[in-house]
Protein backbone atom coordinates (compact mmCIF):
# COMPACT_ATOMS: atom_id res chain seq x y z
CA UNK A 1 0.00 0.00 0.00
CA UNK A 2 1.26 3.45 -0.71
CA UNK A 3 2.25 6.21 1.77
CA UNK A 4 -0.53 8.60 2.36
CA UNK A 5 1.64 11.26 1.19
CA UNK A 6 3.31 9.99 -1.93
CA UNK A 7 0.33 11.71 -4.47
CA UNK A 8 1.01 14.94 -2.05
CA UNK A 9 4.56 14.86 -2.90
CA UNK A 10 4.01 13.81 -6.86
CA UNK A 11 1.92 16.86 -6.88
CA UNK A 12 4.46 19.36 -5.05
CA UNK A 13 7.20 18.11 -7.29
CA UNK A 14 4.52 19.04 -10.24
CA UNK A 15 4.04 22.43 -9.53
CA UNK A 16 7.44 23.16 -10.25
CA UNK A 17 8.01 20.75 -12.63
CA UNK A 18 6.23 19.69 -16.22
CA UNK A 19 5.91 15.61 -16.56
CA UNK A 20 9.16 15.16 -18.71
CA UNK A 21 11.35 17.05 -16.42
CA UNK A 22 10.42 15.28 -13.65
CA UNK A 23 11.02 12.09 -15.33
CA UNK A 24 14.15 12.79 -16.21
CA UNK A 25 14.91 13.69 -12.66
CA UNK A 26 13.61 10.43 -11.44
CA UNK A 27 14.78 8.48 -13.94
CA UNK A 28 11.77 6.75 -15.73
CA UNK A 29 9.76 6.67 -18.91
CA UNK A 30 7.57 10.35 -18.67
CA UNK A 31 4.20 8.03 -19.22
CA UNK A 32 5.33 6.45 -15.90
CA UNK A 33 4.84 9.89 -14.54
CA UNK A 34 1.45 10.25 -16.26
CA UNK A 35 0.17 7.09 -15.25
CA UNK A 36 1.01 7.98 -11.54
CA UNK A 37 -1.08 11.23 -11.40
CA UNK A 38 -3.88 9.67 -13.30
CA UNK A 39 -3.96 6.54 -10.74
CA UNK A 40 -3.41 4.58 -13.73
CA UNK A 41 -0.81 2.82 -12.09
CA UNK A 42 -0.29 2.99 -8.17
CA UNK A 43 3.25 4.79 -7.11
CA UNK A 44 5.56 2.36 -5.54
CA UNK A 45 6.42 2.09 -2.20
CA UNK A 46 10.40 4.23 -3.33
CA UNK A 47 8.75 7.29 -4.78
CA UNK A 48 8.59 9.27 -1.57
CA UNK A 49 11.55 8.90 -0.66
CA UNK A 50 12.68 9.32 -4.65
CA UNK A 51 10.93 12.51 -4.48
CA UNK A 52 12.39 13.45 -0.81
CA UNK A 53 15.50 13.34 -1.71
CA UNK A 54 16.45 14.71 -5.82
CA UNK A 55 13.05 16.27 -6.58
CA UNK A 56 12.27 18.59 -3.23
CA UNK A 57 15.73 19.88 -2.39
CA UNK A 58 15.61 21.44 -6.25
CA UNK A 59 12.33 22.95 -5.25
CA UNK A 60 13.50 24.01 -2.25
CA UNK A 61 16.32 25.50 -4.33
CA UNK A 62 14.27 27.15 -6.41
CA UNK A 63 11.96 28.81 -3.76
CA UNK A 64 15.13 30.15 -1.64
CA UNK A 65 15.98 31.62 -4.91
CA UNK A 66 12.56 33.51 -4.79
CA UNK A 67 11.61 32.35 -8.21
CA UNK A 68 8.42 30.83 -7.94
CA UNK A 69 5.62 32.75 -8.72
CA UNK A 70 1.66 31.71 -9.50
CA UNK A 71 -0.33 32.79 -12.44
CA UNK A 72 -3.94 32.26 -13.53
CA UNK A 73 -4.41 31.01 -17.15
CA UNK A 74 -8.00 32.80 -18.96
CA UNK A 75 -9.23 31.97 -22.36
CA UNK A 76 -6.97 28.93 -22.08
CA UNK A 77 -7.41 26.98 -25.03
CA UNK A 78 -4.86 23.80 -24.57
CA UNK A 79 -2.54 25.33 -22.20
CA UNK A 80 0.09 26.31 -24.67
CA UNK A 81 1.16 29.74 -22.61
CA UNK A 82 0.90 27.80 -19.46
CA UNK A 83 3.51 25.28 -20.53
CA UNK A 84 5.78 28.35 -21.29
CA UNK A 85 5.25 29.89 -18.07
CA UNK A 86 5.19 26.51 -15.88
CA UNK A 87 8.97 26.12 -17.78
CA UNK A 88 10.39 28.56 -15.65
CA UNK A 89 8.97 28.12 -12.12
CA UNK A 90 5.19 29.01 -12.56
CA UNK A 91 2.71 27.56 -10.53
CA UNK A 92 -1.03 27.88 -12.32
CA UNK A 93 -3.76 28.45 -9.54
CA UNK A 94 -7.03 29.42 -11.40
CA UNK A 95 -7.87 28.47 -15.25
CA UNK A 96 -11.26 29.67 -17.10
CA UNK A 97 -11.61 27.64 -20.15
CA UNK A 98 -15.55 27.54 -22.08
CA UNK A 99 -15.11 25.07 -24.90
CA UNK A 100 -15.88 22.13 -23.57
CA UNK A 101 -13.96 19.59 -26.13
CA UNK A 102 -10.33 21.95 -25.22
CA UNK A 103 -11.19 21.79 -21.73
CA UNK A 104 -11.02 18.02 -22.64
CA UNK A 105 -7.30 18.71 -23.81
CA UNK A 106 -6.64 20.47 -21.11
CA UNK A 107 -7.14 18.31 -18.45
CA UNK A 108 -6.17 15.45 -19.86
CA UNK A 109 -2.36 16.94 -19.64
CA UNK A 110 -2.52 19.13 -16.62
CA UNK A 111 -4.49 16.43 -14.32
CA UNK A 112 -3.50 18.45 -11.16
CA UNK A 113 -5.88 21.19 -12.64
CA UNK A 114 -8.59 19.46 -10.71
CA UNK A 115 -7.01 20.71 -7.63
CA UNK A 116 -7.49 24.19 -8.47
CA UNK A 117 -10.71 26.11 -9.93
CA UNK A 118 -11.49 25.74 -13.22
CA UNK A 119 -14.22 27.58 -14.64
CA UNK A 120 -15.79 27.70 -17.91
CA UNK A 121 -17.60 31.26 -18.21
CA UNK A 122 -15.46 33.76 -16.58
CA UNK A 123 -18.20 36.04 -17.37
CA UNK A 124 -20.08 34.23 -14.29
CA UNK A 125 -16.95 34.80 -12.53
CA UNK A 126 -16.59 37.42 -9.43
CA UNK A 127 -13.10 38.76 -9.80
CA UNK A 128 -13.09 38.92 -6.08
CA UNK A 129 -13.58 35.09 -6.21
CA UNK A 130 -9.93 34.82 -8.32
CA UNK A 131 -7.14 33.35 -6.21
CA UNK A 132 -4.24 35.84 -5.67
CA UNK A 133 -1.40 35.46 -8.61
CA UNK A 134 1.75 37.19 -9.28
CA UNK A 135 0.63 36.92 -13.61
CA UNK A 136 -1.96 37.19 -15.27
CA UNK A 137 -2.30 34.91 -18.69
CA UNK A 138 -4.87 35.94 -21.38
CA UNK A 139 -5.41 35.04 -25.09
CA UNK A 140 -8.34 36.78 -24.64
CA UNK A 141 -10.88 37.35 -28.18
CA UNK A 142 -10.45 40.08 -30.25
CA UNK A 143 -14.02 42.03 -30.03
CA UNK A 144 -14.93 45.76 -31.11
CA UNK A 145 -15.43 48.67 -28.13
CA UNK A 146 -17.81 51.30 -28.07
CA UNK A 147 -16.54 54.40 -26.95
CA UNK A 148 -19.92 56.13 -27.75
CA UNK A 149 -21.84 57.91 -24.65
CA UNK A 150 -18.86 58.01 -22.64
CA UNK A 151 -19.40 61.89 -21.65
CA UNK A 152 -23.13 61.75 -21.13
CA UNK A 153 -22.25 58.68 -18.96
CA UNK A 154 -19.87 60.80 -16.52
CA UNK A 155 -22.12 63.33 -16.68
CA UNK A 156 -24.39 61.01 -14.92
CA UNK A 157 -22.37 59.62 -12.98
CA UNK A 158 -22.63 55.91 -14.03
CA UNK A 159 -19.33 53.89 -14.55
CA UNK A 160 -17.00 55.11 -16.70
CA UNK A 161 -13.58 54.44 -17.86
CA UNK A 162 -12.88 50.59 -18.97
CA UNK A 163 -16.11 49.64 -17.22
CA UNK A 164 -18.16 51.55 -19.72
CA UNK A 165 -15.66 51.79 -22.82
CA UNK A 166 -14.88 47.79 -22.44
CA UNK A 167 -18.74 46.48 -20.51
CA UNK A 168 -20.11 43.81 -22.80
CA UNK A 169 -16.39 42.54 -24.32
CA UNK A 170 -14.09 39.75 -22.83
CA UNK A 171 -11.18 42.13 -22.45
CA UNK A 172 -13.29 43.38 -19.91
CA UNK A 173 -13.48 40.51 -17.77
CA UNK A 174 -9.60 40.55 -18.08
CA UNK A 175 -9.58 44.44 -16.85
CA UNK A 176 -11.89 43.76 -14.07
CA UNK A 177 -9.56 40.81 -12.50
CA UNK A 178 -6.19 42.92 -13.05
CA UNK A 179 -8.09 46.33 -11.42
CA UNK A 180 -9.47 43.69 -8.57
CA UNK A 181 -6.21 41.53 -8.22
CA UNK A 182 -3.35 43.89 -8.81
CA UNK A 183 -1.12 40.85 -10.19
CA UNK A 184 2.60 42.13 -10.68
CA UNK A 185 2.76 41.55 -14.78
CA UNK A 186 0.12 40.06 -17.42
CA UNK A 187 0.61 38.54 -20.74
CA UNK A 188 -2.24 38.70 -23.30
CA UNK A 189 -1.73 37.31 -26.81
CA UNK A 190 -4.22 38.10 -29.91
CA UNK A 191 -3.64 38.22 -33.48
CA UNK A 192 -1.77 40.82 -35.43
CA UNK A 193 -4.42 42.15 -36.90
CA UNK A 194 -5.94 43.74 -32.92
CA UNK A 195 -3.70 45.97 -33.91
CA UNK A 196 -6.16 47.34 -37.01
CA UNK A 197 -8.73 46.02 -35.72
CA UNK A 198 -12.12 48.49 -36.14
CA UNK A 199 -9.46 51.49 -37.42
CA UNK A 200 -7.38 50.86 -34.44
CA UNK A 201 -9.88 52.26 -31.92
CA UNK A 202 -9.56 48.19 -30.34
CA UNK A 203 -5.94 48.58 -29.80
CA UNK A 204 -6.22 52.33 -28.77
CA UNK A 205 -9.30 51.39 -25.80
CA UNK A 206 -6.74 48.55 -24.88
CA UNK A 207 -3.60 50.49 -24.10
CA UNK A 208 -6.15 53.25 -22.35
CA UNK A 209 -7.37 50.94 -20.34
CA UNK A 210 -4.14 49.16 -19.25
CA UNK A 211 -1.97 52.07 -19.04
CA UNK A 212 -4.56 54.86 -17.88
CA UNK A 213 -7.28 53.21 -16.14
CA UNK A 214 -5.55 50.44 -14.38
CA UNK A 215 -1.96 52.21 -13.95
CA UNK A 216 0.82 49.49 -15.22
CA UNK A 217 3.58 49.44 -17.74
CA UNK A 218 3.00 48.19 -20.75
CA UNK A 219 4.92 46.68 -23.80
CA UNK A 220 3.82 45.37 -27.12
CA UNK A 221 5.46 43.44 -29.90
CA UNK A 222 4.38 41.25 -32.96
CA UNK A 223 6.38 38.52 -32.88
CA UNK A 224 6.72 35.91 -35.51
CA UNK A 225 6.78 32.02 -34.72
CA UNK A 226 8.72 31.42 -37.66
CA UNK A 227 11.68 31.84 -35.11
CA UNK A 228 11.09 28.83 -33.52
CA UNK A 229 8.48 26.48 -35.38
CA UNK A 230 8.24 26.01 -39.45
CA UNK A 231 5.14 28.18 -39.38
CA UNK A 232 4.68 32.02 -40.44
CA UNK A 233 2.51 32.97 -37.74
CA UNK A 234 2.20 36.63 -36.54
CA UNK A 235 0.69 37.46 -32.61
CA UNK A 236 0.94 40.17 -30.57
CA UNK A 237 1.32 39.88 -27.50
CA UNK A 238 0.97 42.50 -24.81
CA UNK A 239 3.20 42.69 -21.52
CA UNK A 240 2.25 44.55 -18.54
CA UNK A 241 4.16 45.67 -15.07
CA UNK A 242 2.84 47.04 -11.64
CA UNK A 243 5.56 49.18 -11.55
CA UNK A 244 8.47 50.45 -13.26
CA UNK A 245 10.59 48.41 -14.89
CA UNK A 246 13.75 48.28 -17.46
CA UNK A 247 12.00 45.30 -19.42
CA UNK A 248 13.30 45.53 -22.99
CA UNK A 249 12.06 43.14 -26.12
CA UNK A 250 15.76 43.59 -27.06
CA UNK A 251 16.67 40.59 -24.03
CA UNK A 252 14.34 37.87 -26.95
CA UNK A 253 16.50 35.69 -27.81
CA UNK A 254 15.08 34.53 -31.81
CA UNK A 255 16.26 32.31 -33.62
CA UNK A 256 16.59 33.31 -37.57
CA UNK A 257 13.76 33.31 -39.82
CA UNK A 258 13.92 29.70 -41.72
CA UNK A 259 16.23 28.06 -39.47
CA UNK A 260 13.82 25.34 -39.05
CA UNK A 261 11.99 23.69 -41.74
CA UNK A 262 9.12 21.63 -42.20
CA UNK A 263 10.97 18.30 -42.15
CA UNK A 264 11.37 18.46 -38.06
CA UNK A 265 7.66 17.92 -37.82
CA UNK A 266 6.58 15.41 -40.38
CA UNK A 267 6.24 11.93 -39.78
CA UNK A 268 9.75 10.45 -40.78
CA UNK A 269 7.24 7.41 -42.14
CA UNK A 270 10.86 5.20 -41.97
CA UNK A 271 10.34 3.23 -38.85
CA UNK A 272 12.59 5.53 -36.57
CA UNK A 273 9.57 6.61 -34.89
CA UNK A 274 7.04 4.64 -33.26
CA UNK A 275 3.53 3.54 -34.88
CA UNK A 276 1.41 6.59 -32.99
CA UNK A 277 -2.45 5.24 -33.82
CA UNK A 278 -4.49 6.85 -35.54
CA UNK A 279 -2.07 9.12 -37.41
CA UNK A 280 0.34 6.87 -38.29
CA UNK A 281 0.22 2.60 -38.68
CA UNK A 282 2.35 -0.41 -39.37
CA UNK A 283 6.18 -1.24 -38.30
CA UNK A 284 7.49 2.16 -40.21
CA UNK A 285 4.92 4.23 -39.45
CA UNK A 286 3.47 5.17 -42.45
CA UNK A 287 0.94 8.09 -42.47
CA UNK A 288 -2.66 6.80 -42.31
CA UNK A 289 -4.10 7.09 -45.82
CA UNK A 290 -6.96 8.89 -44.25
CA UNK A 291 -5.25 12.24 -44.47
CA UNK A 292 -4.75 11.63 -48.44
CA UNK A 293 -6.62 14.24 -49.86
CA UNK A 294 -9.70 12.61 -52.24
CA UNK A 295 -9.47 12.67 -55.43
CA UNK A 296 -12.69 15.05 -55.58
CA UNK A 297 -11.39 17.70 -52.84
CA UNK A 298 -7.97 17.88 -54.52
CA UNK A 299 -9.79 18.10 -57.99
CA UNK A 300 -11.42 21.47 -56.46
CA UNK A 301 -8.60 22.60 -54.86
CA UNK A 302 -6.93 22.72 -58.10
CA UNK A 303 -9.77 24.17 -60.30
CA UNK A 304 -10.52 27.12 -57.33
CA UNK A 305 -6.76 27.63 -57.68
CA UNK A 306 -6.55 28.01 -61.39
CA UNK A 307 -10.08 30.20 -61.73
CA UNK A 308 -8.19 32.81 -59.21
CA UNK A 309 -5.15 32.66 -60.73
CA UNK A 310 -6.76 33.87 -64.42
CA UNK A 311 -8.64 36.48 -62.65
CA UNK A 312 -5.18 38.09 -61.28
CA UNK A 313 -6.18 36.80 -57.51
CA UNK A 314 -3.59 34.96 -55.45
CA UNK A 315 -6.10 32.58 -53.58
CA UNK A 316 -5.13 29.15 -54.10
CA UNK A 317 -3.76 26.12 -51.65
CA UNK A 318 -0.50 25.97 -49.98
CA UNK A 319 1.90 23.35 -51.30
CA UNK A 320 4.35 22.28 -49.31
CA UNK A 321 7.37 19.70 -48.68
CA UNK A 322 9.93 19.46 -45.91
CA UNK A 323 12.11 22.33 -46.91
CA UNK A 324 8.85 24.53 -46.28
CA UNK A 325 8.42 27.14 -43.60
CA UNK A 326 4.26 27.16 -43.75
CA UNK A 327 1.72 29.26 -43.79
CA UNK A 328 -0.70 29.83 -40.31
CA UNK A 329 -2.27 26.93 -39.25
CA UNK A 330 -6.23 28.37 -38.96
CA UNK A 331 -8.69 26.92 -36.96
CA UNK A 332 -10.71 26.35 -40.17
CA UNK A 333 -8.26 23.66 -41.07
CA UNK A 334 -10.11 20.40 -40.81
CA UNK A 335 -12.43 21.49 -43.53
CA UNK A 336 -10.22 21.19 -46.27
CA UNK A 337 -6.60 21.70 -45.17
CA UNK A 338 -5.64 23.74 -47.98
CA UNK A 339 -3.52 26.68 -46.21
CA UNK A 340 -1.19 23.80 -45.74
CA UNK A 341 -1.01 20.93 -47.88
CA UNK A 342 2.24 18.66 -48.08
CA UNK A 343 3.13 16.57 -50.94
CA UNK A 344 3.72 13.05 -51.62
CA UNK A 345 5.78 13.60 -54.31
CA UNK A 346 4.78 13.84 -58.18
CA UNK A 347 1.19 12.86 -59.70
CA UNK A 348 0.36 11.50 -56.29
CA UNK A 349 -2.29 13.51 -53.60
CA UNK A 350 -1.36 15.82 -50.86
CA UNK A 351 -2.22 15.09 -47.60
CA UNK A 352 -3.10 17.08 -44.64
CA UNK A 353 -0.85 17.43 -41.75
CA UNK A 354 -1.91 14.88 -38.99
CA UNK A 355 -2.89 16.01 -35.61
CA UNK A 356 0.50 15.21 -33.85
CA UNK A 357 2.42 17.30 -36.61
CA UNK A 358 -0.27 19.84 -36.34
CA UNK A 359 1.05 19.87 -32.44
CA UNK A 360 4.65 20.04 -33.47
CA UNK A 361 3.58 22.46 -35.73
CA UNK A 362 2.73 24.67 -32.86
CA UNK A 363 5.91 23.56 -30.64
CA UNK A 364 3.70 21.28 -28.38
CA UNK A 365 6.58 17.79 -27.28
CA UNK A 366 5.12 14.93 -28.47
CA UNK A 367 3.76 13.83 -24.70
CA UNK A 368 1.01 16.30 -25.44
CA UNK A 369 -1.56 14.02 -25.72
CA UNK A 370 -4.38 14.48 -28.12
CA UNK A 371 -7.89 13.08 -26.52
CA UNK A 372 -10.57 14.49 -29.34
CA UNK A 373 -11.24 13.56 -32.77
CA UNK A 374 -9.38 15.21 -35.37
CA UNK A 375 -11.69 17.85 -36.06
CA UNK A 376 -11.36 19.22 -32.75
CA UNK A 377 -7.77 18.66 -32.31
CA UNK A 378 -7.29 20.74 -35.71
CA UNK A 379 -9.60 23.95 -34.05
CA UNK A 380 -7.88 23.51 -31.08
CA UNK A 381 -3.89 23.60 -32.23
CA UNK A 382 -5.39 26.19 -35.16
CA UNK A 383 -6.61 28.10 -32.27
CA UNK A 384 -3.20 27.74 -30.12
CA UNK A 385 -0.25 29.51 -29.49
CA UNK A 386 3.52 28.69 -30.82
CA UNK A 387 4.31 27.36 -26.99
CA UNK A 388 8.37 28.46 -27.10
CA UNK A 389 7.29 31.77 -28.08
CA UNK A 390 5.54 31.93 -25.09
CA UNK A 391 8.32 30.29 -22.88
CA UNK A 392 11.39 33.08 -24.07
CA UNK A 393 8.63 36.15 -23.35
CA UNK A 394 8.58 33.77 -19.68
CA UNK A 395 11.89 33.84 -19.41
CA UNK A 396 12.69 37.38 -19.80
CA UNK A 397 9.36 38.54 -17.55
CA UNK A 398 10.02 36.50 -14.70
CA UNK A 399 13.40 38.32 -13.56
CA UNK A 400 11.50 41.94 -13.67
CA UNK A 401 7.96 40.18 -11.79
CA UNK A 402 10.26 38.22 -8.83
CA UNK A 403 12.38 42.01 -8.39
CA UNK A 404 9.01 43.78 -8.10
CA UNK A 405 7.41 41.04 -5.97
CA UNK A 406 10.81 41.59 -4.00
CA UNK A 407 10.18 45.06 -3.81
CA UNK A 408 6.73 44.82 -2.03
CA UNK A 409 8.13 42.45 0.75
CA UNK A 410 11.03 44.80 1.45
CA UNK A 411 9.00 47.91 1.33
CA UNK A 412 6.06 45.90 3.66
CA UNK A 413 8.73 44.85 6.11
CA UNK A 414 10.20 48.48 6.55
CA UNK A 415 6.56 49.30 6.75
CA UNK A 416 6.17 46.96 9.75
CA UNK A 417 9.16 48.84 11.46
CA UNK A 418 7.96 52.04 12.14
CA UNK A 419 4.50 50.99 12.50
Amino acid sequence: MQQPDTLDLLRRARARYTQKQLAEILEVDVRTVRRWEVRENEPPTYLSDAIRQRVLPLVNDVANDNTSFRFIDLFAGVGGIRLGFEAYGGQCVFTSEWNKFSQQTYLANFPETSSHTFVGDITQVDESDVPDHEILLAGFPCQPFSIAGVSKKNALGRPHGFECTTQGTLFFDVARIIAKKRPKAFLLENVKNLLSHDKGNTFKVILQTLREELGYEVHYKVIDGQHFVPQHRERILIVGFDGKTDFSWGDLKLPSKGSVTLSSILHPQNGSEAEEDPYTTGESAKVNSKYTLTPKLWKYLQDYAEKHRKAGNGFGFGLVDGDSVTRTLSARYYKDGSEILVSQGNKKRPRRLTPRECARLMGFPDTFKIPVSDTQAYRQFGNSVVMPVMKEVARIMVPHIQRLCDEKTANIKQASLFS
